[in-house]
C-alpha cells in the first residue's frame, strides 16, 4: 500500500511541478485585457487555460490568444483543452497546406477560419473530420474560387444530408445533422461553413430573422474572396446567385427584424437575432443589409416591373388533405386566355421552405396555371391576381 501511495503521489506532483516551472508568457498587448477577463470568467478552468497558453507552439500563440480572448463564457467553462488544441492545430494545418489560406490577412483567418462555431449549436469537434472529408476535393484547386465550387459541388454527396423540416432541432449541430441525415437552412449552413473552414476558406453565416414579405426567416453562407464577401448556399447555384436575391433586396433598413446579418466570432456592431431564442444577444454580427439591397439593385432582378405589374409565388403540393403538406417539383405553365406566357418548376421537398416559383403578372387579371396531377394528367387552376404579391398553393389531388 505504501508503494502504491507513493506512485499516486508522484504522478500527482509531476504535472503540478511541470506547470509551476513554466513561466507565464507575456500576453500580446492587443489581447492582454481581454485574456485576463476571459481567464477570470473561466472559473476553475483558469489554470488549465493559462497552462495551455503557456505551452501552445509559438506559431499558434496569437491564434490561441484570439480564440480564448473572445471565447463565449459557456465555452470558457466547458470546452476541453484537447478540443481547443484540435481546432487551432487544424486551422493552422489548412493555412500551411492551402495557398488561398496562406494569403489571408490574420484578421480574416482568425475570425472566419479559426473560429469553431456559427451560432449556439452544440460544440462538435468537427474540424479534423471535415478536413479528411473535404481536403481531397480541393487538393488540385488552383485558387479559392475553384476550391469554393469544389466544396459546394461535393458537400451533399459527401455528407448525405438534405433539407428536411423533420430534423430534431433548429440549431442542429454538424454531427447530429449527419446522424439524422437532415437539417433545415440553419443546419445546412453550419455544415457548409465548417466544410469551408476545414480547408482554409473563410466563411460565415448570413441571414435574416424575417423577410419583409413575412414568409419566414432564412440562413445562408458567405465566403471571403479577394477582399469581398460573396454569398452561396448548400444547394449551389453560383456565387451571389440564389433564389432569395429579390427577397434580400427588399430588406428594410429601418427594422432590425428585417435586417440581413453576417455572424462574427469577434464582437461587431450588433448581434444576430435568433428566431428560436429571441432574447439571446450572444451571437456577434454585422448589419450587411445595405450590401444586399445594392446587389439586388445592381443585378436588377426585378427590372422592368411596371406600375401595373406584380410578382406572384406558386407552390405545388401532393394533397391538400395531408397533415404535413408535401411539396412536389413539377413544370407549371402560366397562361392568359389560353396563351402560354411563362413557365417554371415548383420547389422540391429539399428546397428551403421560403423558396417559391415566381411569375411576373399584371395586377387585377385572371390567369391559368397548368400542371400534372398525381396520375400525370393535365390539371388547371384559375387564379385572379390582385394588386399585391401573393402566394398560390396548388395540389395534385
Amino acid at each position: 500500500m505504501k508503494k502504491v501511495n507513493c506512485l499516486v503521489l508522484i504522478f500527482t506532483i509531476i504535472p503540478f511541478l511541470a506547470f509551476s516551472q513554466i513561466k507565464n508568457r507575456i500576453f500580446l498587448p492587443k489581447y492582454e485585457a481581454l485574456l485576463h477577463t476571459a481567464l477570470e470568467k473561466s472559473g476553475d478552468r483558469k489554470d488549465s487555460l493559462q497552462y495551455f497558453l503557456n505551452t501552445v507552439p509559438k506559431k499558434h500563440y496569437e491564434g490561441a490568444s484570439f480564440l480564448i480572448a473572445y471565447m463565449p463564457e459557456r465555452d470558457l467553462k466547458t470546452l476541453s483543452i484537447p478540443y481547443i488544441s484540435d481546432q487551432i492545430e487544424g486551422a493552422y494545418k489548412a493555412r500551411e497546406e492551402f495557398s488561398w489560406c496562406a494569403k489571408l490577412p490574420d484578421s480574416i483567418f482568425f475570425n472566419e477560419v479559426l473560429s469553431y462555431y456559427c451560432f449556439d449549436e452544440r460544440r462538435d469537434n468537427w474540424r479534423n473530420d471535415f478536413y479528411l472529408k473535404f481536403s481531397s476535393v480541393v487538393k488540385d484547386c488552383k485558387d479559392i474560387r475553384q476550391a469554393i465550387k469544389a466544396v459546394n459541388a461535393n458537400i451533399r454527396d459527401i455528407l448525405l444530408v438534405d433539407y428536411n423540416i423533420n430534423r430534431s432541432i433548429v440549431n442542429i449541430s454538424p454531427f447530429q445533422s449527419i446522424k439524422e441525415k437532415m437539417a433545415t437552412c440553419t443546419g445546412l449552413s453550419f455544415l457548409l461553413v465548417d466544410a469551408f473552414r476545414s480547408v482554409g476558406i473563410p466563411a460565415r453565416i448570413a441571414g435574416t430573422p424575417m423577410w419583409t414579405n413575412m414568409k419566414g426567416n432564412h440562413s445562408w453562407v458567405e465566403v471571403w474572396v479577394d477582399g469581398q464577401w460573396y454569398f452561396t448556399e448548400y444547394y449551389f447555384e453560383d456565387l451571389n446567385k440564389a433564389w432569395f436575391v429579390a427577397d434580400a433586396g427588399r430588406a428594410d433598413l429601418s427594422n432590425p427584424r428585417h435586417w440581413i446579418y453576417a455572424s462574427s466570432y469577434k464582437p461587431k456592431d450588433t448581434y444576430f437575432r435568433l428566431e428560436w431564442d429571441t432574447l439571446s444577444k450572444a451571437i456577434h454580427a454585422e448589419n450587411v443589409t445595405k450590401r444586399y439591397i445594392d446587389l439586388y439593385e445592381k443585378e436588377k432582378v426585378l427590372e422592368n416591373l411596371k406600375p401595373d405589374e406584380v410578382w406572384i409565388s406558386v407552390q405545388l403540393f401532393q394533397s391538400k388533405s395531408d397533415k404535413d403538406l408535401k411539396r412536389v417539383s413539377e413544370k407549371i405553365v402560366l397562361e392568359e386566355e389560353g396563351k402560354q406566357i411563362d413557365f417554371g418548376y415548383s420547389p422540391s421537398p429539399i428546397d428551403d421552405l421560403n423558396k417559391f416559383l415566381k411569375f411576373k403578372v399584371s395586377k387585377n387579371k385572371s390567369y391559368q396555371l397548368l400542371y400534372a396531377d398525381n396520375k400525370g394528367k393535365e390539371k388547371q387552376a384559375v387564379i385572379t391576381v390582385k394588386d399585391k404579391e401573393e402566394l398560390f398553393k396548388l395540389y395534385q389531388e
